[in-house]
Parts: structure tokens; sequence; C-alpha cells
């Protein structure tokens, strides 16, 4: 397999993955299992990789993929990614804020955003700190996975949850937005392609797991994640009540 071919397939794999997790909530006959198929395939594919470093056993390498940026992007700045990874869930606020009736009010909306939030920056900086990757461009050991990426994914799946029962064009463009954020955190060569994949899984997953406790919030059995911070640990505490 051809270096093209793997980045195409990496662009799939972030694009049209959580496309399908999109259409899970956007579209009744379209089965609900591919909200944890999603960022199962983009955390395990981006895990190999990290692992597999010089592609010998998979089919992507990290470095195969920086130098194909170097060769065509090298002088690549943008700093768009800075701000488009909270775009997905400002838009989702705004809506609630304008009338547009999502799936739940706007204080709830909110709720959810910030335990979806604090999942997800619990899981990304314990990872960050315990695997201690190098950054492609200054080494500083806190590149895996990628937290921009994360937060837009976080942001591109609540504005899913939220809206994509309305028109899975909303779905689309909050994960089309989310992707141009793991590309230019890429491009700018500020992370490898494993960071992206794992950031855009980690942040779905986050969502998906906050809206799974919510649901069974005051259902008959009661789960609880909660993250906690405690002399410069990080990490989650899962409860679940057996009734």
């Amino acid at each position: 397999m051809n270096l093209k071919t793997a980045l195409w397939l990496v662009v799939a794999s972030v694009c049209f993955i959580p496309g399908l997790h999109a259409q899970s909530d956007s579209v009744a006959h379209v089965p609900k299992k591919f909200k944890w198929i999603a960022p199962a395939v983009l955390i395990t594919t981006g895990t190999l990789t990290m692992l597999d470093s010089d592609a010998d056993e998979f089919f992507l390498s990290n470095y195969e993929v920086r130098e194909e940026r170097n060769e065509n992007f090298l002088n690549f700045s943008n700093h768009a990614d800075n701000y488009l990874q909270y775009a997905p869930a400002a838009a989702a606020l705004i809506m609630s804020v304008s009338g547009v009736e999502g799936k739940h009010n706007l204080i709830n909306q909110v709720a959810l955003l910030i335990k979806s939030e604090l999942v997800m920056s619990a899981v990304v900086y314990s990872l960050k700190y315990t695997v201690g990757e190098a950054r492609p461009d200054s080494g500083k050991k806190n590149s895996f996975p990628s937290g921009h990426t994360a937060q837009a994914f976080t942001a591109a799946a609540f504005l899913a949850k939220e809206y994509g029962y309305k028109s899975v064009w909303i779905s689309i463009g909050a994960y089309t937005t989310a992707t141009t954020v793991g590309v230019f955190r890429m491009l700018n060569n500020r992370h490898w392609i494993s960071d992206v994949l794992v950031g855009a899984g980690l942040g779905i997953l986050s969502t998906e797991v906050v809206y799974f406790m919510h649901k069974n919030r005051w259902g008959k059995n009661k789960v609880a994640v909660t993250p906690f911070s405690s002399s410069g640990s990080k990490g989650l505490t899962l409860r679940y009540v057996f009734r």
C-alpha cells in the first residue's frame, strides 16, 4: 500500500466514520451501534499507528505522513484550529438561545456539554502526561492525543446529538469542522496522525458516555463517571449502583 492510499484512508477514517456516527443519531434506520464503533475504530487505528511508528506491522506511519506534509506544506501556518475547535458547541448553544428546539433544553444542554468537556479533558490530559509522546515540532512530551482535535470532536458530537435529528447536514457540518481542526493540527506540524485519530475518537466517546449516563441517570440502574484531580494526578471514577 503506497503513502497516498494510506493518506486517503486516514481522511476517510476521520471524516466518514464520524459521519456514520452522525447518521446513527440523525436517521432512524441507521443502526445506533455506529455511535460506539466510530470512536473504537479511530482510537484503535491511532493507537496502533503510534505504537508502530515505522509502519513495519501496520499500514500507517507517523513519520511518513509528516514527510508528506513537509514536502507539500512545509510553510503552512494557520491558526484557525484554535477557534474552530469550539465552533460546533457554540453553534448548538446559539441555536438553543435563539429558540431552536434541541433534544434538551438550554440548562440541560449546558450541563451535558460541561460534563462532556470534563470527561474529555480528564482522559486526554491523563494520557498526554502518561504516554509522553514527543511533539513533531518542539519535542515536548505531551503530543498524544491531540487536545484540539478531542475538543473539536466533543463539540461536534454534542451538536450532532442535540440537533442532528433535524437534518443530517447539521451533523455532517459539525464533523467536517472537527475534521478540519485535526487536519490543521497536522499541517501546522503540531501533532502526529496518531494523535489526531485518537483525539477524534476520545472526543466522540466522551460525549457519548455522558449522554448515556444522562439517559440512564434516573433509570433502574444508575451509572456515574466523575473526573478527579488530586496531588497532580488526574483520572476518572466509575460508580454503578445496582437496585
